[in-house]
């Protein structure tokens, strides 16, 4: 019973990503947005992302040490790559190697 309801729930969840996903695509002409909601889902994804990132980076406590955390000092020094570079693959490749420098420094 446990697996039936489990596979349903699965189901379910399913058809309803799919029909508000693609539902504008479907129906989308028949409801045209408003040039103001247009420029506003343009901030979408970087709200997104911003939302996903910053929770990763920043410390959980207030304590100072908290401050010296790999994480953050790799995203800091991926940004600051980003800056100067404008590239995305530089941006990864150097904020993961960042990451590995700073978990490595801080460990011994």
């Amino acid at each position: 019973m446990t697996d039936a309801y489990v596979l349903t729930v699965i189901a379910l969840l399913c058809l309803c990503s799919i029909l508000t996903r693609c539902g504008y695509l479907v129906f989308g002409h028949r409801f045209p947005l408003s040039d103001r909601v247009r420029r506003t889902l343009r901030y979408a994804p970087v709200a997104a992302l911003v939302a996903i990132i910053i929770p990763e980076l920043l410390p959980l406590s207030a304590s100072p040490t908290a401050l010296i955390n790999p994480r953050l000092l790799a995203g800091v020094a991926a940004v600051v790559l980003f800056v100067r570079t404008r590239n995305a693959m530089a941006v990864i490749v150097g904020g993961m190697l960042a990451l590995w420098a700073f978990r490595l420094l801080f460990s011994v």
